[in-house]
């Protein structure tokens, strides 16, 4: 059997959970995740690590923030008053918004605060700042 190399179509079956244990994502229960290695779909270490796998192999890595999504960047964290929050907008925490930067490009944001006054928004990636470990499980190679 060939191993996975870089422009393979694969299928993979993964489990991603944090440093304290949780889980976070994954595909065990439904559909494997099809890409191409070496696309850049996905996190690059994720990608390379299929990278020599057999069909049926199983392995197991650890990607640091870094490699991952990202350092947490303090700067992405902004306070608003909550009036600038549409009233239609119900607001708890850990509520996904959207909103434009001034090039109109799309910014998605948590909700990591909440008073009677204030928001607290969060543009960093929810897993910025965090090690990610994945349970790899390399089902399938495209011919």
């Amino acid at each position: 059997m060939a191993d996975a190399k870089d422009g393979d179509r694969v299928d993979v079956h993964y489990v991603g959970t944090l440093a304290d244990g949780s889980e976070f994502d994954s595909s065990r229960g439904g559909e494997p995740l099809t890409f191409v290695i070496g696309e850049g779909m996905l996190i690059g270490a994720f990608e390379s690590a299929i990278v020599g796998m057999t069909p049926g192999d199983n392995k197991t890595i650890t990607i640091g923030a870094g490699d991952a999504y990202g350092d947490h960047e303090p700067s992405l964290v902004h306070e608003v008053a909550r009036a600038q929050i549409p009233d239609e907008i119900e607001l708890a925490l850990g509520t996904r918004l959207q909103a434009q930067n001034e090039q109109g490009e799309a910014i998605a944001m948590t909700v990591t605060g909440l008073t009677d006054t204030s928001v607290t928004l969060d543009a960093n990636h929810p897993l910025a700042g965090r090690d990610l470990t994945f349970a790899l499980e390399l089902v399938k190679i495209h011919a």
